[in-house]
Order: C-alpha cells, then structure tokens, then sequence
C-alpha cells in the first residue's frame, strides 16, 4: 500500500482518530501486554517457539501472539511482540532471560563499555526479523485495526543496561549518572540514536503508530525528570516526524505524577499514556487540556474482576469523556489475570456512550 493510500485509509481507524485529538462516542481500547502469559494460546505458542527470545525474533510466530487478543477480543489496536531490551541486545549487549526472575543484561559502567557498542547503523542486522514481524502484521491484521511499534526510552533501557537487570529504584543508574555523568550521557545519546532508528524502521516496515514506554520514568526527579525523560523523548518524537510527517506518537513517562502536565506539548507527542497513581479526573484536568490521554484502568482488575472492575472501567470512560482518549490499562497486564475479566471490561466500555 501506498503512502498516500495509508493516509487515506488512517482517518478511519479509532485510535488514528482519538490520535488526532477527536472525541468518540465510545472510546477505543487495546491494552498493554495484551498478548502475553495470561492467554493459553500465547503460552502455546511460546511452548513452539521454545524460550521467549527465539519467539520474539521469530517473525511468524511473534505475528501470532501479536494478532491473538484481536481474534479473541476485538481491540481496535495490536501492538508489535518484542521487547525493549532488543535494542541493547542489537548494540552488543548480552541478553539472556531467566525463569521467574526476568532479564538479565552485561553491564556498562564506564566510557570504554559505552564506546565498545555497535554502531547504531548496525543495530538493523540483529533487529531485521523485527521488522519482518511489523511487515507481516500490517498485511495480517483487520483493515480497522491500528498497528502501533514500540521502543523502550532511552532512561529506561539505560536503567537495564547499567545494572544488568531490573531493580527497585534504579540506584546503581541514578549512582552512574550522578557520580559520572559524561559516561551516562553518552550511554543515553547512543541508545536515543539507536531508538529512533528502531521505530523508523518499525515505521517503514508499516507501524501506523509508535509508542515510547518509559516505565522508570517516575524515579527521575525535577531537573533530573526534564533532562533524561523528556529531553529524550523530545529528540526522538522530532527526528521520527522530520522523517514521516504524520507519524502519531504516543509517550509513556510512568509514574510521572505532576510531570505528565505539559508533558504532550513539551515533547510533541500526540497521545500521553497515563499510569493508575493518578486518577482519571486528576489527568483528565491536567493532562488531557492538552490532547488525547490513554489509560488508566488498573491492570489489578483483570485479575479481581466483578462488580468493581465494571465500576472502575465506567469511571475511566466517564472522566475521560469530554475529550479524544483511548482506554488502557494504567500498566502491562499480568500474568495471573483472568482473560473473562478483559472480555468483561471490553464489554463494559463499549456498551458506554458520551
């Protein structure tokens, strides 16, 4: 399909539209991880893949698990099948996961680790079975359904690159970044120009949207949040739109609190996801004045379920009504969750109207 034939097409998609900031009758909704340990189909297919990394660079395989939420649940977006330590990875990093504990990396704590990295140019050799997942997606999925790619933010994925796997308050990159600081803005200048060449490709490859998570967004504090959250995210929503005008982007600084405030305007992003340690009138005051939100349900009732979680979907559809939103959870959904409680809440928002 042409450029110009997507752009056509891109209007009449619901997230494109909330995107562009129109308000919908009824909100659309995807829902982060929604293709994951929680579906016996995904676990299924992981069991033929063999081990999570192998089915995230097999692209027919990662191209299931991508579409089998849309299958079971009609959302109106699929999100790519990787994962945000494939960049690393790409740059030289050794990656490996271990069983119920999660990744595990090398680490760099000082310029010759930094400077011992791949060129970014050379990140494409390791990520091209990526791409060939995005490519098989935009042929494979509904005509209505929006393709969005993904990427880690460059302080996210720094935290992981630093200390080797994922602590609780990211002490060991808080400690490079204040103790050696030319190290770590180095660190975070090869992973901003690696990322922004990963959701290129992403985009070339046919993602309709891209999305940057930047789940360790809320340890970074006053100017500390400006100069390593947003600055990033500034860098690479405006190098992705120089080279595809149009491109909607979407930011996640979680457990921003007050920073998600002029977060979108600051940044250029289109749509600002927001986590569940905010309420939805709280974004919808501050945040949403300034554009499409998405969220914020809380991912702890796809595992609860019942009365609450119908109570806790109406009041996320019914802050975020005066203005364009698309519904989410306020975080990835886990494991443990009950996939008749995600068809519960699809259910409930769409039942809803404005």
């Amino acid at each position: 399909m042409t450029a110009a034939a997507k752009a056509a097409k891109r209007p009449e998609k619901t997230i494109l539209r909330a995107l562009a900031g129109e308000r919908l009758t009824t909100p659309p909704i995807w829902m982060m991880r929604q293709a994951g340990r929680y579906l016996p189909e995904y676990r299924a297919t992981r069991a033929q893949a063999g081990d999570f990394l192998s089915l995230c660079y097999n692209p027919e395989l990662a191209a299931e698990v991508t579409l089998q939420p849309i299958r079971r649940y009609g959302f109106d977006a699929a999100i790519l099948f990787a994962d945000i330590l494939l960049v690393p990875q790409a740059l030289g990093a050794d990656l490996w996961f271990v069983t119920g504990e999660g990744p595990r990396l090398s680490t760099i704590s000082d310029q010759p680790g930094v400077d011992a990295l791949k060129p970014t140019d050379a990140i494409h050799d390791t990520l091209s079975p990526v791409y060939e997942t995005v490519k098989l997606l935009a042929r494979e999925l509904p005509v209505e359904t929006t393709l969005i790619g993904f990427a880690g933010a460059p302080w996210t994925v720094a935290t992981y690159m630093i200390a080797g796997r994922g602590t609780p308050d990211q002490a060991p990159a808080h400690a490079l970044r204040e103790g050696a600081p030319e190290v770590f803005d180095a660190l975070m200048a090869r992973i901003t120009e690696a990322t922004i060449e990963y959701l290129s490709m992403q985009i070339e490859a046919g993602a309709e949207v891209v999305k940057i998570f930047d789940s360790w967004a809320g340890s970074l504090k006053g100017e500390a949040f400006q100069r390593y959250a947003l600055k990033p995210a500034r860098e690479i929503i405006a190098a992705l739109k120089a080279r595809h005008p149009g491109i909607p982007v979407i930011a996640f600084p979680r457990e921003a609190g007050d920073g998600y405030i002029g977060f979108a305007n600051a940044t250029g992003a289109d749509c600002v996801a927001i986590d569940n340690s905010v309420s939805p009138e709280w974004a919808a005051k501050h945040v949403q004045v300034d554009g499409c939100v998405q969220g914020n349900l809380a991912s702890s009732h796809m595992v609860s379920g019942g009365q609450a979680l119908v109570e806790a979907t109406e009041r996320v559809v019914r802050a975020f009504r005066s203005g364009p939103h698309i519904f989410n959870l306020g975080h990835g959904i886990t494991p443990d969750a009950d996939p008749e409680n995600v068809a519960l809440m699809v259910e409930t928002v769409r039942s809803l109207r404005a």
